[in-house]
């Protein structure tokens, strides 16, 4: 089994209410985020690959662009711009390309990430 990972960035702009950060968190401020997309799966024996990185780039250039240079709060379908929020939007764009197993989104300047690794599945 491998696993391949691709990641893209993307500068946004938030605000974030009923945090314990108080106002600097509540004005509109921004950050640099960095996300990554996990897929897991066996190389197909014709093209030695898990899948072709270039179907999973398209999908990920489209999300890049629905994020980058924008206020996230203005997202639809985004809800609340937290990290669990933004992994979880990343996800369901990306998904239908193949296994994905994980979406991460970094905001490295304040040693911030959070993982998703898709629904619960019901026992």
């Amino acid at each position: 089994m491998w696993e391949l990972t691709k990641s893209f960035r993307f500068e946004a702009a938030h605000a974030l209410s009923h945090t314990s950060l108080g106002e600097a968190s509540q004005e509109i401020h921004g950050h640099s985020f960095r996300a990554e997309v996990t897929i897991r799966g066996t190389p197909d024996p014709v093209t030695g690959m898990v899948m072709d990185l270039g179907l999973l780039e398209r999908a990920m250039s489209d999300v890049q662009k629905t994020l980058d240079h924008k206020l996230l709060n203005k997202i639809e379908g985004l809800s609340i711009p937290t990290l669990e929020n933004l992994s979880r939007f990343i996800w369901e764009r990306v998904q239908k390309t193949g296994h994905v197993v994980r979406v991460s989104v970094h905001r490295d300047s304040c040693g911030e990430s959070c993982t998703y690794f898709g629904p619960e599945r019901k026992a």
